[in-house]
């Protein structure tokens, strides 16, 4: 049994059936060297500090209260692992156990001090990709994200849906191929959440926003990366970022906060400047409203509050323009729940956290869910399509409040899309509600 030092509840016995063997002793001991050379610094520094502020704000934490899954937890097996003292292949399925929804981040000292010694304790989202990434270069892999990725090359989507298919939802809409303002339909969207792109779409016609799809549209490749899928990602944002150029796209607005961060920060890594603006559509819908160019007129009389999606939110500083959009709404009594800025709660939804432990998936959410409860709202709104699914998901298990996208409320309240059916479901989830 290997002991992390300084790290509650940290004897890391490998048992997790979906973790599957080792296939390479040599590569798992160069993976984990170059794994120690990019972040043993990082992990020292936070090793020595024993704040652990990072504890308590990490929803993993709050459902495991296992200290190895928090950020001061993944820095102290880094450390270890530097040492020799663990194998990678020991502490591999330890980093399954997070969102990277980067609470841990915002709660790092180096949000209150400067200097190197508390700058070396950041960027934990990138230690996480890190240390995933180096357990496939050595063949160690968990079963059920190997088959994820390997269906999503099959399909090019998350979904498993046809990949012809994939602007399906646009059928009837007109939209064109190509432009200068291309709209990138996240895989769930596309499939499941398909209200969502079509909600957009009106939106922007109304306002006058030309947009067009692309040609021939492929998974951003966030999550491959996420999951530590590095040659996966790569291809699909070579693929992506060659269509935009054959479209003549100058602009690409993201309906998903995974794709928007994906092409914001990991892009950039691999492409350097590649010279098109990325836009997530709460900021762009929050811009037509306050220019005028998009009228929201019908009153929607229900009472909702906003989960922050942590990829726009935490990660991206983007909080604003979403509730602009809300308090745009007449009618609608919102009712913040977080009130502080960036101390947003996470679904539960990312980092590949659903397809290898749903349990403890399903718990964030409920934790979510829960702390919307005592302000008494009809509904739970949110800008990001796989914590709406998730959440939704979740809360149908107790008939707890409807789950909604805002760029659909934003679409009835502009007379864009018939309101009466959703208000009914709304009544008769309030008429049923414990």
């Amino acid at each position: 049994m290997t002991r992390i030092p300084d790290v509650e509840g940290s004897d890391l016995v490998p048992g997790d059936p979906d973790v599957l063997s080792i296939g390479d002793r040599v590569a798992a001991e160069a993976a984990t060297r170059k794994l120690a050379e990019g972040y043993e610094d990082r992990a020292w520094g936070c090793m020595s500090s024993r704040h652990k502020f990072c504890r308590e704000p990490c929803p993993v934490y709050q459902v495991t209260r296992n200290e190895q899954h928090t950020s001061y937890g993944f820095h102290a097996t880094v450390a270890a692992m530097s040492q020799g003292l663990v194998d990678l292949e020991d502490a591999y399925e330890q980093y399954a156990y997070c969102t990277q929804c980067g609470a841990c981040e915002l709660r790092c000292p180096n949000t209150l001090f400067t200097g190197d010694f508390y700058r070396n304790r950041t960027q934990l989202v990138q230690l996480v990709k890190a240390v995933r990434a180096a357990g496939v270069e050595a063949g160690i892999e968990r079963g059920f994200w190997k088959q994820w990725n390997a269906d999503t090359v099959a399909y090019r989507n998350e979904l498993q849906g046809d990949p012809a298919q994939v602007a399906g939802w646009a059928d009837d809409l007109d939209l064109p191929r190509g432009g200068e303002t291309i709209l990138f339909c996240d895989c769930m969207a596309a499939y499941r959440q398909t209200k969502v792109p079509r909600a957009v779409s009106m939106l922007l016609r109304e306002a006058g926003v030309e947009v067009g799809l692309m040609n021939d549209q492929w998974c951003c490749g966030g999550p491959a990366l996420e999951m530590g899928y590095v040659d996966i990602y790569e291809e699909f944002a070579r693929h992506n970022l060659e269509d935009w150029r054959q479209a003549g796209a100058k602009r690409v607005v993201t309906l998903d906060p995974h794709d928007y961060i994906t092409f914001v920060e990991e892009y950039p890594r691999l492409f350097g400047d590649y010279g098109i603006e990325v836009l997530h559509i709460t900021d762009l819908l929050s811009e037509l409203i306050e220019a005028g160019k998009l009228r929201l007129e019908r009153p929607l009389e229900v009472s909702v509050t906003y989960h922050d999606p942590c990829r726009l939110n935490k990660r991206r500083g983007i909080w604003e323009s979403p509730r602009k959009v809300l308090r745009a709404i007449p009618g609608l009594d919102f009712r913040d729940v977080d009130h502080v800025t960036q101390w947003a709660m996470c679904s539960g939804a990312g980092g590949g956290l659903p397809v290898a432990l749903p349990e403890v998936a399903a718990k964030v959410a409920r934790n979510r869910l829960d702390a919307a409860e005592p302000l008494g709202v009809d509904v739970l709104a949110s800008a990001c399509v796989w914590a709406e699914d998730h959440l939704e998901r979740v809360a149908s298990a107790d008939g707890a409040m409807p789950v909604v996208d805002i760029t659909v409320l934003a679409a009835m309240s502009a007379g864009l899309l018939d309101a009466d059916p959703w208000l009914a479901e709304v009544r008769r989830n309030q008429e049923t509600a414990p």
